[in-house]
């Protein structure tokens, strides 16, 4: 495993923006892009010497490994347009596949029995490894949970490509967190939303790895 990996951040939302400030507090460099370039200058800022802005496609070609955090109805076209860019890069995915319900909250908008990590795989570019991580608990506690004093809060990931394991655990870990692998990209519908393994599921909190080991 190499720790010399370049991280970028594409897309920030509540989940982009705490991830980015995660890792930079865990003392790893991040590119961080936008829609906006803006926002991402602005973050980048905000963030430090260790966070640098630029637009989607430079932060593609400069990155090992994406952290793609956009709106799940939209990774289809990321990837058709950025199909070749995508081209040995590891991406990790933390969407969840929901939308707003008409009482305030979240309905699922894929089939209940569907996971976004499956669907994405099934699109992935060719020859680019997946991994689900990231999207295991809400943004109010991925900010509050990194780097507790007590035992470590745990973040959840998921991936066919055992190759990159050690690269998602170590960033996991650089974000002040615990990684518990749940299995292949196929048990990536139980870290989901809904999902018992997710803060808005069965688990219903957040967990240390004791607690979480006692799930699987």
């Amino acid at each position: 495993m190499t720790t010399n990996q370049k991280v970028a951040i594409i897309g920030l939302g509540n989940i982009g923006k705490v991830v980015a400030k995660n890792l930079v507090n865990g003392n790893r460099p991040v590119i961080i892009a936008s829609r906006k370039l803006e926002d991402a200058q602005a973050l980048a800022a905000e963030l430090g010497s260790l966070a640098t802005a630029t637009d989607t496609a430079a932060a593609i070609q400069q990155a090992d490994v994406i952290i793609l955090s956009v709106w799940f109805n939209t990774i289809q076209e990321f990837f058709k347009t950025y199909a070749t860019a995508l081209q040995g890069k590891i991406i990790i995915d933390p969407s969840n596949p929901i939308a707003p319900d008409e009482n305030g909250g979240f309905k699922k908008i894929i089939g209940e029995n569907q996971s976004a990590g499956q669907l994405n795989a099934a699109i992935l570019p060719q020859g680019a490894k997946l991994a689900k991580a990231f999207g295991t608990l809400g943004a109010a506690s991925l900010a509050k949970a990194s780097a507790q004093t007590s035992e470590k809060a745990v973040l959840f990931y998921a991936t066919d490509d055992h190759a990159i394991d050690g690269i998602v655990e170590q960033l996991i870990a650089e974000s002040g967190f615990d990684a518990v692998k749940v299995g292949g990209i196929d048990q990536s519908i139980r870290i989901e939303v809904f999902g018992d393994l997710h803060e808005f599921g069965a688990i219903g909190k957040v967990v240390t790895a004791a607690e979480a080991k006692a799930k699987l």
